[in-house]
């Protein structure tokens, strides 16, 4: 099978896990993704706390983020290291890049220099608050841009503080790739090149597409604040109840006239009773008390009864879930979106697969993740041609970022 995005070749300038995920993202359909390690280091701008990480057997993150790509560590504190760099963006089609704007402009890896070099060059820039604007300048740290999205106070139940869910970082990866893409056909039908600025602030914001789109729309205090489960003006859409073994069962029937039949038979209730029989009945007239009885109805059962009772009547719910579900969920496993593989260094793992499905060139895992440098000289005689002994000099020379 063919590979969509063959002979594409990325320079992967990024230190956060988001933005080298999208460069991963690109490499997973078949790019040529080279990861540039240097001297001096670029300042990450986010510090995580890695401390689940660092008690794992193996770096579970950089597997994620750097599979499908190649290593090569250049010293740019010498001509050489730099001369070397200049040849390989001279090879690239896409530079993706988080690396703060001043450190950019001072090694000449800002896009303004890089045009110079290549003027058909995409340049990606994974930022905080997008390319322009009095916070354009801002660091990319996920926190600080949900926190500005409106999102985070109406997640959780009243009384309770802000939810940050981290799912930020996610869209924005996606969005980031799609960027790459769509930039990469304007250039294959124009030949030109361009900036592209995929931001937190923005991937936020479009996480919440539904609630902002709403709020832009109609205004007012409704969208501000959170809504108690047991205020949703549907008693069978949107709403939680929890079963007997504390886990959460999730209804989406907005059309009840469909569902209320089906679902009232499930949990005990005549489908002919009189308080429910209409869905104005349902949804306004006595919608607190239909939601009190499902409290107490749902609870008689644990979450395993309610899914299969679910399953068998083909009803649109489910039992919320914890991440040991998906872990081990054959439909999970069927459509690659996690991979079970042999890991050369570490055995048997799992790791994330695929989330998009193409049936004639799909994503493959070809190789895992690098060590740093790992493929230095590799990509400078297949990519650049230089010979093993020229290569083995620039080495005496110090043209390779220590490892």
């Amino acid at each position: 099978m063919s590979v969509a995005l063959e002979n594409v070749v990325v320079l992967d300038l990024t230190t956060e896990f988001w933005s080298s995920f999208s460069a991963a993202l690109l490499g997973d359909f078949g790019a040529n993704v080279i990861r540039l390690e240097t001297r001096p280091t670029p300042p990450k701008q986010c510090h995580r706390d890695d401390a689940d990480a660092s008690d794992a057997a193996w770096n579970y993150n950089a597997e994620l983020i750097h599979r499908n790509k190649r290593s090569v560590s250049l010293n740019l504190e010498q001509e050489l290291g730099r001369k070397l760099l200049r040849e390989l963006i001279a090879k690239a089609d896409v530079i993706v890049t988080d690396w703060p704007l001043d450190w950019l402009a001072e090694h000449k890896l800002d896009y303004a220099s890089v045009v110079t070099q290549k003027s058909d060059i995409l340049y990606a820039r994974a930022s905080g608050f997008g390319p322009k604007g009095a916070d354009k300048d801002l660091p990319a740290i996920d926190e600080l841009a949900a926190a500005r999205t409106g999102m985070m106070p109406i997640l959780p139940q009243p009384g309770q503080p802000p939810v940050y869910t981290g799912a930020g970082e996610m869209h924005t990866s996606v969005m980031l790739a799609f960027g790459v893409v769509t930039a990469l056909l304007h250039r294959q039908a124009t030949g030109e090149g361009q900036e592209i600025d995929v931001s937190l602030f923005a991937g936020n914001m479009y996480g919440a597409a539904l609630d902002i789109q709403a709020f832009l729309a109609m205004g007012g205090e409704r969208f501000l604040h959170p809504v108690s489960r047991l205020d949703a003006g549907n008693p069978m859409s949107g709403t939680l109840y929890p079963s007997s073994d504390g886990r959460w069962v999730t209804l989406t029937m907005p059309d009840t006239d469909r569902w209320w039949p089906a679902l009232a038979e499930s949990v005990g209730l005549d489908p002919n009773d009189e308080r429910f029989n209409s869905h104005e009945k349902r949804c306004d007239v006595n919608r607190i008390e239909l939601m009190h009885l499902f409290e107490g109805l749902f609870q008689k059962h644990p979450g395993s009864h309610w899914r299969q009772v679910f399953m068998e009547k083909q009803m649109s719910a489910d039992v919320i879930e914890r991440f040991d579900y998906p872990a081990s969920d054959p439909q999970v496993l069927r459509n690659r979106y996690i991979l079970e593989l042999e890991h050369p260094s570490y055995g048997a793992i799992k790791t994330l697969g695929f989330p998009v499905f193409m049936s004639e060139s799909p994503a493959r895992l070809d190789r895992t993740a690098p060590c740093c440098g790992q493929h230095s000289e590799e990509i400078l005689n297949d990519l650049l041609g230089y010979t093993e002994d020229e290569i083995e000099r620039f080495a005496v020379q110090g043209a390779f970022a220590l490892r």
